[in-house]
């Protein structure tokens, strides 16, 4: 594509000539760049954001901020797994997946302090993520982004992220991805997974060492398992390359480059009555043509449903209750050019990065015939992304003032399609390509050009010899979207918005009542982008929407108790959130038919709650984390669709109300094993919750001993895992397909269940 090389280019460019501007400011006398002795360079490496284990305080933070290492990352889960997965344990956070590894795109869910997905904000070493939705438009999900294995640490903010994060739809708070540094001696590092449903995965990492401030690595992974109900599998390829160089004191230049492949084979959704009559392990029909033939031609007046569906009821849409196929196909490329230059008093950090994706979701859809004898079709959604931009921090430090003034500027090219393809019958390749086939119909081209802009300025003080901090500062942020309509369509719109706030602040204040206890409390307020959704609508809609449509709006208020001592870290968090001018896209049709929707203000939400964590260590190697959260999310209005819809009162959709998780593991003579259970509570799926799936239990369990070093291999580990230890069988992630005003038989087909117990086997060595 013509836009992606152009964006490259212009990517290049303004990231070389960025590290050409600062790296002038470093001393040229600076000759003895020659290789720091090993152990300044180990310990320039090791950075503030690389830990080992679980933090559940931040000290001197005027905001709630909790983090996980590559302790908890990479050893006390299986290989592979999402690092979303390990947040799960810390309080406020909610991770919903249908498959073991937190990897399943259309089902991964993550939520904070009653705010879904969308309205977070996730970066990957400060280059934004977007909100890692399935439909491309803004980013990407962090397992396309880096390999697991690559992560050091992941930060979280609950509530309200860091002033200048980069994102322009955080209104609930923030993860922040850091990768790992190569390692300062060659080697390489090889991992070995198998286990349950024929999975196999292998990961190998070759490392340089450090050679005169140079290192880097390169790494690759490839994954493959089967669905653990049901036909087919799902495969990922993925490479990283990081090279890093440092001189001097404090300068570093680093490139990080990404490219990653993923073809996925759909889980169906299920609805409550479909569960019941069908069972957990109803899924497509795949291989299964004739059936699927059958309940296409029944769904259009030819026929009887198949005998298999005779359990549901008779007003039932048993159309919907299961198709033949469905899947999805990632292709990404990710690259990061960072660089921190110390100026004498001051440091700037700089960013240029550039992004790529081409997907395509395909589902073989009954409500569109390939000819009259064939009455089912290939239906591919088609997604194209490229974004470049650049993000740039000066700090520096004028008294007892910390400075932060930064920006950050996006541009991205959206391309999404809808075509129909013809089926002539039975196929298990589902990831054939189409493209040497021009559609027999398209139900839309739209084209998306976005432009972000925001500038940000905050003030650290510090003061009675560090024992107050107060920090304060805001943010200025402006994002416009221009839509047009490449082919004619009834479903979508073309025309511009553009939210824009000129001051949006923060502030806090962090009081130390002494070495091991301090007290907190912050504000901040924040808006988020409209993306695209406001075009998913018809013409009129759209142009009646659009002059009075305000973007969505929270502020936060936080407050806390933190305390840490030799053997224990613990902390307290009280928050209260409104979340304003929520936006609602409302459609007459199924969500899995193309229909023209409308998009309304339907009100505010209001969340309060508490979240409480301690993390005990009561003896060398043994460690026990709990973690217990409130939350309490309410819809204040009611809105209007085809009538009053009663929800002023009502619980927010997807959010449960309490959630317990306790973690222990014990590491002794070589051997580790943890234990990890979580209760989630009663969610409702129904925006007036007259619908709801029960709240659960999940427990996991692994165990590991490290063998040592044999021959040419070294640090060798074999480790046992088991997801689902008590094989509990529970509805994971809500809303896949939407949620609806009301259910109240539980019809609604927007519900994934969660994985049943599997067990993995892994193998690691180094040499």
């Amino acid at each position: 594509m013509t836009f992606a090389r152009a964006s490259l280019r212009r990517t290049a460019l303004a990231t070389a000539l960025a590290l050409s501007l600062h790296a002038g400011f470093v001393h040229a006398a600076d000759d003895d760049k020659a290789a720091p002795a090993a152990d300044n360079a180990a310990a320039t490496t090791k950075d503030a954001k690389q830990l080992d284990a679980v933090s559940v305080i931040a000290p001197g933070e005027t905001r709630q901020i909790q983090s996980i290492g590559v302790e908890e990352i990479t050893k006390q889960q299986t290989p592979g797994t999402s690092a979303l997965k390990a947040l799960d344990k810390l309080p406020g956070v909610q991770f919903q997946s249908a498959d073991p590894w937190g990897a399943y795109e259309w089902s991964t869910q993550i939520t904070l302090h009653g705010f879904d997905q969308s309205r977070l904000g996730f970066t990957l070493d400060g280059i934004p993520l977007g909100t890692m939705g399935y439909g491309v438009t803004d980013g990407l999900q962090v397992t396309r982004a880096i390999t697991t294995e690559n992560l050091a640490t992941v930060e979280l903010a609950q509530g309200a992220g860091a002033l200048g994060t980069a994102s322009n739809t955080n209104l609930g708070g923030t993860v922040q991805f850091y990768s790992a540094d190569p390692d300062m001696k060659p080697g390489v590092r090889l991992n070995q997974v198998i286990g349950s449903d024929s999975t196999h995965r292998t990961f190998a990492r070759v490392d340089s060492g450090d050679y005169h401030g140079f290192s880097m690595y390169v790494s690759f992974a490839n994954a493959d398992t089967d669905k653990w109900k049901g036909y087919g599998d799902q495969k990922s390829n993925q490479a990283n390359l990081k090279a890093l160089y440092q001189w001097g004191d404090g300068n570093r230049i680093s490139l990080f480059v990404d490219s990653s492949k993923r073809k996925e084979y759909d889980y169906m959704d299920l609805s409550l009555t479909s569960q019941r009559a069908l069972g957990w392990n109803w899924d497509y029909l795949q291989p299964d043509w004739n059936s699927a033939v059958q309940i296409a031609n029944a769904l259009n007046g030819k026929g009887q449903y198949p005998a298999s569906l005779n359990g549901l009821p008779a007003d039932y849409d048993k159309g919907d209750a299961t198709y033949y196929a469905g899947g999805g196909i990632r292709r990404d490329t990710l690259t990061g050019l960072s660089g921190s230059f110390n100026l004498g008093g001051a440091t700037l950090d700089t960013t240029g990065y550039y992004h790529a994706d081409r997907g395509e979701g395909q589902w073989a859809t009954p409500y569109q015939a390939s000819s009259p004898t064939v009455p089912i079709s290939m239906r591919t959604t088609d997604y194209g992304l490229d974004r470049y931009g650049i993000t740039s921090a000066l700090k520096f430090s004028v008294g007892n003032n910390d400075i932060e003034v930064g920006i950050w500027g996006e541009d991205s090219n959206t391309n999404q399609e809808r075509n129909y393809f013809t089926l002539s019958g039975q196929y298990t390749a589902l990831y054939t390509v189409y493209n040497d086939q021009d559609p027999f119909l398209r139900a839309f081209l739209q084209h998306y050009e976005t432009k972000t802009r925001m500038g940000y300025a905050e003030d650290t003080i510090h003061l009675l010899d560090d024992q107050l901090t107060i920090n304060f500062g805001a943010k200025s942020l402006r994002v416009t979207t221009d839509a047009t309509s490449l082919v004619p369509t009834t479903a979508f719109a073309q025309g511009q918005m553009r939210a824009k706030k000129g001051f949006l602040p923060q502030a806090g204040v962090d009081y130390k009542l002494d070495a091991n206890q301090d007290i907190y409390a912050s504000y901040a307020k924040n808006i988020s982008a409209f993306g695209i959704t406001p075009f998913s609508t018809s013409q009129a809609a759209f142009d009646a929407a659009k002059d009075h449509l305000k973007p969505e709006e929270s502020q936060t208020w936080q407050t806390g108790y933190r305390a840490h001592g030799e053997t224990f870290e613990a902390s307290l968090g009280l928050f209260y959130t409104r979340f304003e001018n929520r936006l609602l896209a409302t459609t007459p049709c199924p969500a899995v038919v193309t229909c023209a929707a409308s998009l309304n203000n339907v009100g505010d939400v209001k969340s309060r709650g508490a979240d409480v964590a301690f993390l005990w260590k009561p003896v060398q190697g043994l460690s026990w984390l709990n973690s217990f959260s409130y939350n309490n999310s309410k819809y204040q209005d009611d809105y209007q669709n085809s009538g009053t819809v009663h929800t002023a009162g009502k619980y927010v959709v997807g959010v449960p109300k309490t959630m317990f998780s306790s973690s222990v593991s014990y590491e002794i003579a070589g051997w580790r094993a943890n234990v990890e259970g979580k209760y989630t509570g009663r969610r409702y799926i129904t925006y007036t919750d007259d619908s709801s799936v029960p709240s659960y239990w999940v427990v996991d369990a692994g165990l590991a001993y490290d063998i040592g070093n044999l021959s040419v291999l070294k640090e060798m580990s074999i480790g046992f895992n088991v997801t689902n230890l008590l094989d509990k069988r529970y509805f994971a992630s809500t809303g896949t397909n939407g949620y609806v005003a009301s259910d109240p038989d539980g019809y609604n087909q927007t519900l994934m269940a969660g994985a049943p117990r599997q067990y993995f086997v892994n193998l690691n060595a180094k040499f």
